[in-house]
């Protein structure tokens, strides 16, 4: 069994290690041209989720991200403190709790395993609870930074005590007696995750009071910030806010909701790059416009752009056509830092050294990736540089001189860490070079359990459709 077999690319049949053969298309007397809809946005379902499970009354969300771990582990989290939750295949109903969860003294703990977004707006979210509750993951998640927003809901009120390690999950958090008495305005200090803010922003509407959020010194990661606005504001939440965001003001009130969540961006950004590497070939992303999605890695082509690639539309697509003479560039990613491993795998290829601004946060993710860039795409005469220049938000990318020596030499075995984009964007590698091996292909199923066979298509979209 080897790829593109159809039989080894769903999720339950991936081996431990996933050879990817180099990609061609022999005897083919048309280029490829292939249309990809990743699965929902991870971001937007779990911001849903937890509005959804809080609100009161029955809200619908149509093509949300549920069959990947990150989303089950809210979807179960949700359940065990008292929302109601039916799935079927495009939708999932959720009759929510009306602001208050419900914690079951008999099993006060959350295990949310290496699921971070859920992990944050969860944690906020005790602060609505009817009694204290404990936030857990796995080994990784329990040395993931979580002081900043424990420090912001003390501030708030709650009481928070670390069970292991100071500073990182599990956490016992124990709501204020009345909400009604909590700080109506909490100042924030630049934080090394936006997902600290979206937790607090995700609460506001369920607070006696409402909140506002000062961000005097700037905001991490803005276009996920804009994201969690822009969806409080498409629910009907009443919301205003300074144009940089140093003011978020949310008030109370939100009624039950039907959403649809538009596919994932950050997953959107392998098939992008894939265009990228393949000059003969044309991949398009179904259902994200780059002037009307919330995603900040719709932009993501934009930079593929500067590179030298064409952005070809079509009727609700959009594809980057791509050139043997890839440019380097220099850009700044802290609005999506999720899309950098996927523009590391294309400046591999390019002419010259990438220089990427913005990746710090890329240290505490699931795993850290700066690290883990330098030592697999090391395996394959990359250099990755960090600290650049003395400075921990950029590194740079330097391609070898030729990939001469990689042509007919061994199989490359390229470590995961456990972390999905890891094993995404060193897939892409194999598009333009041979005896490319991932190692635990399985743990993609964190946010898109559907990569491989989608990556089948790309070698052979007659196989797998």
């Amino acid at each position: 069994m080897s790829f593109p077999d159809p039989s080894c690319c769903s999720l339950d049949s991936l081996p431990d290690q996933l050879s990817l053969p180099k990609w061609s298309r022999p005897n083919r007397r048309s280029p490829l041209d292939v249309t990809i809809r990743p699965p929902g946005s991870k971001s937007l379902t779990n911001r849903a989720l937890l509005l959804a499970a809080l609100a009161p009354g029955e809200s619908t969300i149509n093509h949300p991200l549920i069959e990947a771990d990150d989303a089950q582990r809210m979807l179960a989290a949700i359940e065990q403190l008292g929302a109601t939750v039916v799935r079927d295949e495009q939708a999932v109903t959720i009759t929510g709790t009306g602001g208050r969860l419900v914690v079951d003294p008999e099993n006060p703990t959350i295990n949310l395993n290496n699921a971070g977004t859920a992990t944050r707006f969860l944690s906020a979210a005790a602060l609505l609870a009817d009694s204290p509750l404990t936030i857990t993951g796995n080994e990784r998640m329990q040395q993931r930074p979580i002081r900043e927003l424990v420090d912001l809901l003390t501030t708030l009120g709650a009481k928070v005590e670390y069970l292991k390690t100071e500073g990182c999950p599990p956490i016992r958090i124990t709501p204020p007696n009345d909400l009604s008495s909590m700080p109506g305005t909490v100042e924030i200090l630049p934080t090394q995750s936006s997902q600290f803010v979206s937790a607090l922003m995700l609460i506001a509407p369920f607070l006696p009071n409402g909140l506002t959020l000062t961000q005097p010194k700037g905001v991490t990661s803005a276009s996920y910030v804009r994201m969690t606005l822009e969806l409080l504001d498409h629910l009907g939440v009443h919301t205003q806010h300074a144009g940089d965001l140093a003011v978020i003001r949310i008030k109370r009130g939100i009624n039950r909701f039907v959403l649809d969540i538009e596919p994932d961006a950050s997953g959107a950004t392998y098939w992008w790059a894939a265009g990228a590497l393949l000059p003969d070939a044309t991949i398009r992303v179904e259902g994200i416009a780059l002037d009307a999605s919330q995603q900040g890695d719709a932009q993501f082509p934009l930079l593929l752009e500067r590179m030298g690639c064409t952005l070809v539309t079509g009727e609700r697509t959009l594809a980057c056509r791509g050139t043997n003479n890839l440019i380097p560039i220099i850009c700044d990613m802290r609005d999506m830092p999720d899309a950098v491993m996927s523009l590391a795998a294309v400046a591999c290829f390019a002419s010259g050294t990438t220089i990427i601004r913005g990746v710090k946060t890329l240290r505490v993710k699931e795993c850290d990736r700066i690290e883990a860039m330098k030592v697999e795409l090391g395996k394959i005469g990359v250099v990755v540089t960090d600290n650049l220049n003395g400075d921990e938000d950029t590194l740079s990318i330097t391609p070898p001189q030729n990939w001469g020596e990689l042509a007919g030499g061994a199989p490359i075995l390229m470590e995961t860490y456990d972390d999905h984009r890891m094993a995404m964007s060193l897939s892409l590698l194999a598009l333009r070079l041979p005896n490319i091996v991932i190692n635990d292909p399985a743990c993609i199923a964190k946010t898109y359990p559907s990569f491989f066979q989608d990556l089948g298509r790309v070698y052979d979209p007659n196989e797998h459709i």
